[in-house]
């Protein structure tokens, strides 16, 4: 361009001192004076020729900046301005040029920020969320998506989805979320070492022809092992329930046929049916208790508890049971224990730590030989207090350990029965352990015995 100027300029202004030099020429007849006319006109020439390459660089220099600051746009500097003398004629289209270009830049940060600000949005997700494009290719996957899905953000983005997730189930559920402009949703069951289970929503993107599909992924697996537990709940409840009502009832059908005229032999009938009756009133009283604890009703009064006075208390409500079968049920106290009012002290309610150990003490004598050894110990450690209730009995396979404070769940069924209980007494010491703002765990070796201990928080110095 500028060149093409530049060469117009100059052909002109050369033809016209040319042509001007020939005039003079054919009218001078003296040769001194013909040399000065031709001096005189390649002295024009040359000053033609600087004018037109200054005229040609006036014109163009914007131009070309514009041009420059046009490609630098493209390239993605969209801050920047050219900068030019306010005198020049082309100020005002440069001027114009820059608010555009400011403009431009604060348009596009504007959209990077909105840009970070949805990634972040998507990335603090519960959910995961999967864009896909009309032939399936992945557009974005937030962080939870790929965990769900077991995936590398480098193995995903730009690739189709069957070819990284081979799941036959999600890839016909993509096809039809595709295919139909009405939203989908489904719970697809994710075998494998972690088996999962998946509620995945899909909408289609607006616009003729499709665009794509959005998917979100929530997984309810745990809402899944919640139900099914409420399931076997509901179970063993009924189970629980109907067995001493059946009992209770072919004692009372045996009576009225004529047994309770039988001085003789209705005793035991009578017998039956009171212990059936106790058993359905701890069953309820447990029932109660752990609803109330679950549901926050529970009312804890915290205190200074000393444990030296809540483990005696405790030990003489078991002791004739525990003489019964001849076991050695014992309090075993720290080495050193502080010499204070309370001695080792816990901070808690103390109805809720009689309980938690009356439900300890009671399953170790249930599951400890006549003959065995049941032994209470505490101690302070660390900002806490720990109740140790140790025995002699029968074991928890390793197996069974971490289902052990799981409602109504029993190691034997049929000799927990046999031996009485409701099998929530765990339950109840897990959950109330937890409102007191504790922790409970449980060793074992099958046949040489069990250990439980009860951490709470410790009472301050008086």
């Amino acid at each position: 361009m500028f060149w093409r100027l530049f060469t117009t300029h100059a052909v002109l202004l050369l033809s016209s001192v040319g042509l001007l030099a020939l005039v003079i020429v054919e009218r001078v007849e003296q040769p001194d004076l013909r040399h000065t006319v031709w001096t005189a006109a390649a002295l024009l020439g040359l000053a033609a020729l600087g004018l037109a390459r200054w005229l040609a660089q006036r014109i163009t220099d914007p131009i070309q900046a514009t041009t420059a600051g046009m490609e630098q746009i493209a390239g993605g500097t969209y801050s920047h301005k050219i900068y030019m003398p306010d005198s020049d004629k082309l100020a005002p289209l440069v001027q114009r040029f820059n608010r555009m270009s400011e403009r431009l830049a604060a348009e596009f940060a504007q959209l990077e920020e909105d840009r970070q600000q949805l990634r972040t949005i998507l990335g603090g997700m519960v959910e995961g969320v999967v864009a896909l494009d009309a032939e399936q290719r992945v557009l974005f996957a937030n962080e939870r998506a790929l965990q769900f899905l077991g995936l590398k953000p480098e193995a995903i983005t730009g690739r189709k989805l069957w070819e990284v997730v081979r799941r036959r189930s999600l890839q016909e559920f993509v096809r039809r979320a595709l295919a139909d402009p009405e939203p989908h949703q489904e719970e697809l069951n994710w075998d494998g070492p972690a088996a999962k289970s998946l509620t995945v929503y899909a909408a289609r993107m607006p616009g003729p022809p499709p665009r794509g599909a959005v998917l979100v992924l929530h997984d309810t697996s745990e809402l899944r092992r919640l139900e099914h537990l409420r399931q076997e709940f509901v179970a063993n409840v009924s189970h629980e329930l109907k067995t001493p009502l059946s009992i209770i009832k072919a004692c009372v059908e045996t009576l009225l046929e004529g047994a309770v005229d039988d001085r003789e032999h209705r005793g035991p009938f009578l017998e039956r049916i009171a212990e059936q009756a106790d058993r359905l009133h701890c069953l309820i009283l447990d029932l109660l208790t752990l609803g109330r604890i679950e549901s926050g009703m529970g009312t804890f009064e915290p205190q200074a508890v000393s444990l030296a006075d809540v483990v005696a208390t405790c030990l003489e409500r078991h002791r004739a049971r525990s003489e019964a079968k001849n076991q050695l049920l014992e309090a075993v106290p720290p080495f050193s224990e502080p010499n204070t009012k309370n001695g080792i002290a816990a901070w808690a309610d103390e109805e809720a730590v009689q309980q938690i150990l009356d439900n300890l003490i009671d399953n170790a004598v249930k599951y400890t030989p006549a003959g065995g050894r049941i032994n209470v110990r505490w101690r302070a450690e660390d900002g806490q207090v720990c109740l140790e209730v140790q025995d002699t009995g029968i074991g928890i396979p390793e197996r069974d350990l971490p289902r052990i404070f799981e409602r109504f769940y029993r190691v034997d069924k049929a000799r927990s029965r046999e031996l009485g209980g409701t099998g929530l007494g765990l339950s109840i010491v897990k959950h109330l352990v937890h409102a007191l703002h504790g922790s409970v765990t449980a060793s074992s070796r099958l046949g040489q015995g069990t250990s439980f201990c009860v951490r709470l928080p410790r009472a301050p110095a008086p």
